[in-house]
């Protein structure tokens, strides 16, 4: 028997995984997994990503086992390396689940017309998104760009029941291509090793996964349209870096809401439109690839962002007295950035909400969402800093970072994306956190020092930078 390669991407599961179901269906399948840092246009993981994944392909290989499929890891750029697999295996054929940024669908329709050429059945499936980005259009066949009408039509279509893990004893009993060990892979964060709290807050798997979403269906959708603005409460799913890994698909999530959803009501339409803007943020990174890197509205180009670290002077050098001076001024401003920058990546801003949430961030790889708002509003409106600047950020400290919801939920505060936020909605972190912390039990538990002298004043006037930034973009071309 042929063997027939699944190839794992970010669906980290055995349960509702069609690519897996589809080789096991053929007999002898073989789990591939490539970690791809070399391939154009793939966006390499930020340093929380890498943790998870680490272990997470342990937790994997142990689900597979229980199945009799086993896992080759290898390193290198896909394409290479599946080819070379596919071939020295002899297989038959080979599968996958789809991906949706535009470096990772040309590789991928690159790996299957070579696969068809050389013979093999090649065969991709919907997995990770309720309905595929080039099936959900506008009556004028175009891609919707505001969420309310996207998520109207979404939601009125109908999602498939999730499926079964496959049988056991359908993997490939003979001889297998040399797999890499994954500690040779450098996942993990070493000299220093900050993820000691990573470890205290998360079991990556898909066990977890199916822990805390019948825990939450169970006990907490019914005062999920309340509790998930609460960061003081246990009111969030915390489902986020299971979906972002594909530990659960969207379907299994799905479902599992919709079997309570005449029971709870408001409950359960709040937390599937929690879920429909995931997928609302996938169909926009599918139709704008540079979705981290560009804004969606272009008259935001023109916004006078500050970028910290910029080498402003560097190309006056030998300029006139004036341009000198220019020079010297944008150093300065870029200088005056970086110190806020670091003053909100460390939690010093002065602002207890704020510094609560960054604190929360790199202990625990996770920021409750309404914090997420209030510390990027604070960020690009209130300190005057590119938003790709605190996209990075997140994305390197997030351990549910992904390539669409994270950039287009920045462009949404900022104000440059789709169906964003209006500019003038900036966010006061001291009238939120007396909302939405009315007891400030959540700033006390991470800024234990707060109302000593150890805790900073704060680094902006809330009033003057708002007035500049609400000044800056009226000032932008219409």
């Amino acid at each position: 028997m042929k063997p027939s390669i699944v190839w794992f991407r970010d669906d980290l599961r055995t349960t509702d995984n069609p690519a897996l179901r589809a080789a096991a269906d053929d007999g002898g399948a073989v789990a591939l997994y490539v970690l791809d840092e070399e391939s154009p246009g793939i966006r390499p993981l930020g340093g929380a990503s890498r943790w998870w994944l680490h272990h997470s392909l342990l937790t994997l290989r142990e689900d597979l086992a229980a199945l009799a499929v086993p896992l080759v890891l290898r390193r290198g750029p896909a394409a290479e390396i599946v080819r070379e697999t596919a071939t020295a295996m002899g297989s038959g054929s080979l599968y996958w689940n789809r991906r949706y940024g535009e470096a990772e669908r040309m590789l991928d329709a690159g790996i299957k017309a070579w696969a068809r050429g050389s013979g093999m059945h090649a065969e991709s499936f919907q997995a990770s998104l309720l309905h595929e980005p080039w099936a959900v259009t506008t009556k004028q066949g175009g891609p919707f760009k505001v969420f309310t009408p996207f998520w109207r039509t979404v939601s009125g279509l109908d999602f498939r029941e999730p499926l079964e893990a496959p049988e056991p004893g359908r993997g490939y009993s003979g001889r297998l291509p040399q797999s890499e060990e994954l500690d040779t892979w450098g996942l993990l964060p070493r000299n220093p090793d900050w993820s000691a709290g990573l470890s205290e807050v998360w079991e990556p798997g898909s066990a977890q996964a199916h822990e805390l979403l019948d825990t939450f269906v169970e006990h907490g959708l019914v005062d999920y349209p309340v509790n998930r603005d609460r960061p003081d409460l246990p009111g969030s799913s915390r489902l986020s870096p299971f979906l972002r890994w594909g530990q659960l698909s969207p379907f299994e999530v799905w479902h599992a809401q919709q079997r309570r959803r005449r029971e709870l009501g408001e409950g359960a339409a709040v937390f599937a439109s929690e879920l429909g803007w995931r997928e609302f943020c996938w169909h926009q990174y599918f139709h704008h690839p540079d979705l981290a890197t560009a804004n969606l509205r272009p008259g935001f180009d023109h916004y006078p962002w500050a970028w910290p670290g910029s080498q402003g002077a560097g190309s006056h050098d030998s300029a006139s007295s004036a341009g000198a001076r220019e020079a010297e001024s944008q150093e300065a401003e870029s200088q005056e950035a970086a110190t806020l920058l670091r003053a909100w990546q460390e939690g010093r801003t002065g602002f207890p909400l704020v510094d609560a949430g960054q604190r929360q961030l790199w202990h625990t790889g996770w920021m409750h969402n309404r914090v997420r708002m209030v510390s990027a509003s604070l960020l690009v409106k209130n300190l005057g800093i590119h938003w790709q600047v605190g996209e990075q950020w997140f994305w390197d400290t997030l351990v549910d970072a992904d390539p669409a919801s994270n950039p287009a939920n920045w462009q949404w505060v900022a104000g440059s994306g789709a169906d964003a936020s209006p500019f003038f909605r900036i966010f006061n972190p001291e009238t939120q956190a007396a909302k939405f912390d009315p007891h400030g039990s959540y700033v006390g538990q991470w800024i234990p020092e707060l109302g000593t002298p150890d805790y900073p004043e704060p680094v902006v006037d809330l009033k003057a930078s708002r007035r500049e930034a609400l000044d800056a973009y009226g000032s932008l071309p219409r």
